[in-house]
This record gives structure tokens, C-alpha cells and sequence, in this order.
């Protein structure tokens, strides 16, 4: 009894460890962020707009010789699409990679929904509607227990829209006000912070001078710069 015990603790903790969950944000280098990878439980990834679309998924290979380098890969895995035959808001669309169910917001849904994931396995996806800020609505409000939160139309012109936090992590941008040649871009992500070459600086304009395009990892999740 004592071994039927510990080992269901193992297979529960081997459950709750590869769990679906948020681990990477990919952020422009005009500050406008690009794209958020989910891990699944068999170490594939998926990667949606912040409007919760699919825009790719598969295996991700990190190069042994060059540093922070990675690419993805074609899934090998079980793939299952909707059935031309299911509710239209899902049909054509990835239902299974590997052991992950993936839902969308059905066609009898409010219509700012239809066509949306829902679920990622067990992460719930929930969105901003139409009756929020303009610049909020139809994007990713909660993934599971992480929340995001935008910059609305009454901030800063270079503000306007971007992400601007995820769950206690907070996302700084430089503003209209700052130099032109950096403005608008990532200026701080948590306690990390970035620099860059002013347009005095001709050579490099623009260019980041302080911090770090890979790697920076805040609350579990890497932020990349591209």
C-alpha cells in the first residue's frame, strides 16, 4: 500500500511539473510583442498572438554551439485538426498536438470571441470584450492564473496598446518624449533594464546598448528582444 501511495505522488507531481504554462514573451525591437509560447506537456510549444490566434507550434532545438540560438521544429508527434464537419469557429483548426486538447470560443459565443482559443489543455484563456478599453479589446486578458494588461488610449502616444504587465511583472516602454531613435521601445521589463544608442550616435542609433536580447528571465518567464 505504502509503494501504490508514493507512487501515485510521483505521477502526480510528474503531472503538475509538465503542466501547460506560459514561457516565453517575444518582444519586437519597436516594442510591440510579437508572440507567446505555452509549453506542453511533452516539452512542444505553441505559440499564439496576443489576440489568440495559432501562429505556429512544434519542437524547439537550442544549438549546443551557439549561444541562446533556437529554432522550431517540426512536431513529430500525434497532430489532430477540427473536422471540416465541426462548429465553424473551430473546423480546420489544431485540436491535438501530442496529449494537449486545444477549444476555441464556439460560432453561439459572443462574436468577439468566435474563432478564439479557449483552452490549452488545462489553461483557460479569457479576453478582453468589446465594451473595455478600445485598445484592449479582442486581446488576451488572463492565461490560466497570469494576467495582461495594456496601455489604453489615454497614455502616451508610444505607449498606446502594448503590453504593459503580466501578473506582478511590469513592461516600461520609452516614450514620445524620449530620443526618436529609441522611443516606443522596451525600457524595462521587471527589475531589468535596457538602454540604447541615441540618434547622436550615428553609428549605432537605435541600437540596444544596455541589456540583454535573450535570457531575461523574470517570474519564469524569458522575455526575448528581437
Amino acid at each position: 500500500m505504502r509503494r501504490f501511495i508514493i507512487f501515485c505522488f510521483f505521477v502526480l507531481a510528474n503531472v503538475f511539473v509538465s503542466a501547460q504554462k506560459i514561457t516565453r514573451v517575444t518582444i519586437t525591437g519597436s516594442g510591440i510583442t510579437e508572440m507567446v509560447t505555452v509549453k506542453l506537456n511533452d516539452n512542444a510549444i505553441v505559440n499564439l498572438s496576443l489576440t489568440g490566434n495559432v501562429i505556429n507550434y512544434g519542437m524547439e532545438y537550442f544549438s549546443e554551439r551557439v549561444s541562446n540560438y533556437s529554432r522550431l521544429e517540426n512536431y513529430n508527434g500525434r497532430v489532430e485538426m477540427y473536422a471540416a464537419t465541426d462548429d465553424n469557429a473551430s473546423a480546420g483548426k489544431v485540436k491535438y498536438i501530442g496529449g494537449t486538447a486545444i477549444t476555441y470560443y464556439a460560432s453561439y459565443e459572443d462574436e468577439s470571441l468566435r474563432g478564439k482559443i479557449k483552452m490549452i489543455g488545462t489553461l483557460a484563456i479569457n479576453y478582453y470584450m468589446p465594451y473595455e478599453n478600445e485598445l484592449e479589446k479582442g486581446k488576451i486578458k488572463n492565461i490560466g492564473s497570469s494576467s495582461f494588461t495594456y496601455y489604453s488610449s489615454f497614455d502616451n502616444a508610444d505607449l498606446k496598446g502594448k503590453l504593459k504587465s503580466i501578473g506582478t511583472t511590469n513592461l516600461n516602454y520609452y516614450s514620445s518624449f524620449d530620443d526618436k531613435a529609441f522611443r516606443g521601445k522596451i525600457k524595462s521589463i521587471g527589475y531589468i533594464s535596457f538602454t540604447y544608442y541615441s540618434s547622436y550616435e550615428k553609428q549605432f542609433a537605435g541600437a540596444m546598448k544596455t541589456g540583454n536580447v535573450f535570457q531575461n528571465l523574470v517570474a519564469g518567464i524569458n522575455f526575448v528582444i528581437t
